[in-house]
């Protein structure tokens, strides 16, 4: 089971409270866990990654064992602690601006 922690406004979207526990087939990567995600949750489709491109959108970041994995392949495979659901996989919005 892996364990995804999304930020306030995509739980609210969503209509989950705290982190979301998602069986993901195969291995877990950056890909896998947002197509389970969306699957699960169709409301989050075009929030976290682009309709089309399926790139990341502006302002989400992804973090997994405290290092930032946003501009990592999609296919990377992740570490064995979140595929093992040990530490989660998280998506963050981030802040800009001065």
């Amino acid at each position: 089971m892996i364990r995804v922690v999304l930020p306030a406004h995509l739980r609210t979207l969503a209509h989950v409270d705290g982190e979301v526990q998602l069986e993901v087939k195969g291995v877990a990567t950056q890909r896998s866990i947002l197509d389970a995600l969306e699957a699960r949750y169709p409301m989050l489709c075009g929030t976290i990654r682009d309709h089309v491109t399926q790139q990341r959108r502006p302002f989400i970041r992804f973090f997994a064992c405290e290092q930032d994995w946003s501009n990592e392949s999609p296919d990377t495979p992740l570490p064995e602690l979140v595929a093992t659901g040990v530490e989660p996989f998280l998506v963050v919005g981030a802040v800009a601006g001065g």
